[in-house]
């Protein structure tokens, strides 16, 4: 069984893989340059999750308006722990923070935003352990839309076959079409920091 707190991830040496959802005109424009240009916002908060199936139910596996077009953004995994390190949590968490008024300080202060939801199956249903999401602010999103991406891709026409699959006979099959992610490690002090389970 998994740990209640992990990351779970595609991951190689150099890079990780971010799933995000956007509309025709934000995926094409970043298909494109390989980065995140115009209409993308560089003014609002964007959040970034290494869970396939968290964003699978997010976006209702592509159908959700304004949530069609489905990309794996690799990134350097340098910048993933850097953008971990300078985190807070959405919640206080006395072990992390002591206090609920010293939480909330460093919780506006951050530039990074750190919450942890319920993992889902392919079938949507909430699992017993937790899926992280990485809130960056405009901060830091220009940084993350240029110099963190190594490539992206797009998913889309993936997406639509497995969601065909998992709404017809070929369901037992989906597992093997789906990304491969794994734990993804941690030290110790980043783990405590966070939540992690190390």
């Amino acid at each position: 069984m998994a740990a209640t707190y992990e990351i779970r991830a595609n991951y190689d040496d150099r890079t990780i893989v971010m799933y995000q959802a956007y509309n025709d005109a934000i995926a094409d424009a970043a298909l494109e340059a390989q980065r995140f240009v115009a209409p993308f916002s560089m003014r609002r908060m964007t959040w970034i999750k290494p869970s396939f199936c968290w964003l699978m139910h997010r976006s209702n596996w592509g159908k959700k308006s304004g949530q069609t077009r489905i990309l794996a953004v690799h990134i350097h995994r340098d910048c993933w722990e850097d953008a971990l390190r300078l985190g807070v949590l959405t919640h206080p968490e006395a072990s992390i923070h002591g206090s609920r008024e010293a939480w909330r300080e460093k919780f506006e202060a951050a530039s990074v935003h750190v919450q942890w939801d319920p993992e889902r199956s392919v079938r949507g249903a909430a699992l017993d352990h937790y899926s992280i999401q990485v809130g960056l602010s405009r901060h830091v999103i220009e940084e993350f839309a240029t110099t963190w991406i190594d490539r992206i891709e797009d998913l889309t026409s993936s997406v639509a076959k497995m969601e065909k699959m998992r709404q017809g006979k070929g369901k037992k099959h989906l597992n093997r079409h789906m990304p491969s992610e794994r734990v993804y490690p941690v030290d110790t002090a980043l783990g405590k920091h966070l939540m992690i389970s190390t």
